[in-house]
């Protein structure tokens, strides 16, 4: 499993993003529950998360944060990257911020498919 924690703050909410290799439905439904194992992850606010699996193809959960699943998994497809699961954790700050929230989301996957890329070359 890699994680960035902190990865942006805005207006009171912050972000991390996490993910790991999976297999299958069931490995992805692990992935979370592992991860909503850690208080932290547990009390965010949205735990949004995409992967596409060569097995059953795209799927995709929004956690309540509408339309940040479908952001995260067209990163995915676009890198061609398969079997992998990325799950970006916001905690609400009290202040909505709108759009800004995508851009939030492309920045966390950004970054954690960048730091994936340089350990699964």
């Amino acid at each position: 499993m890699l994680q960035l924690l902190n990865v942006i703050s805005d207006r009171g909410s912050r972000y991390a993003v996490s993910g790991g290799a999976v297999s299958g439905r069931a490995g992805v439904d692990d992935f979370v529950k592992h991860l909503k194992k850690a208080k932290k992850f547990a009390k965010a606010t949205h735990n949004t998360w995409a992967v596409v699996l060569s097995d059953e193809g795209p799927v995709k959960n929004d956690d309540g944060e509408s339309g940040a699943g479908a952001v995260i998994l067209k990163m995915l497809e676009r890198e061609g990257l398969t079997d992998t699961v990325v799950v970006v954790t916001r905690w609400y700050g009290g202040v909505h911020l709108g759009g800004d929230r995508f851009a939030h989301v492309v920045t966390c996957t950004r970054a954690f498919l960048a730091e994936w890329g340089k350990h699964h070359a």
